[in-house]
């Protein structure tokens, strides 16, 4: 039998920071508690070197239940299409115009973040429910589905 593994998802980044707040708002996530002893991930950056400030930083489900999510600084810039990208699940259960309109309801809101709206996909019954490509802040692409 084989043993059921967890997954965390990393993100090569330019602002670890900027982009795990981001995607906490994209899924209803949050970032973990600072380490003991500090109220605040502010006041753990403060005791830091200046150069690993804002070198990583994590989100995750407060419930437990999704994956975790770690986002690391990098030099070099993102410079072609992601070969793994996200499908945030915006609106389950609904098909047809019903579906596109929640799908599009959530990209606005997505826009407002500051992501980037790429290509909308009509549904197109029976392989396709219909989607939005989006980038996030980063370039990073995902979809809307």
């Amino acid at each position: 039998m084989t043993t059921i593994r967890q997954v965390q998802v990393t993100f090569d980044c330019a602002d670890p920071r900027a982009l795990s707040l981001f995607w906490n708002e994209v899924l209803g996530y949050e970032l973990p508690p600072p380490p003991p002893g500090f109220e605040s991930w502010d006041a753990f950056a403060a005791t830091l070197p200046e150069h690993l400030r804002n070198s990583a930083s994590a989100s995750q489900d407060p419930d437990g239940a999704g994956p975790r999510l770690f986002f690391q600084r990098v030099p070099e810039g993102k410079v072609v299409k992601n070969r793994v990208h996200l499908d945030v699940r915006a609106a389950p259960g609904l098909q047809g115009e019903e579906r596109m309109v929640a799908l599009e309801a959530e990209c606005e809101r997505l826009v407002a973040l500051g992501a980037t709206r790429v290509a909308r996909h009509e549904p197109a019954p029976p392989m396709g429910a219909g989607h939005i490509v989006m980038q996030d802040p980063e370039g990073n692409e995902f979809c809307l589905d």
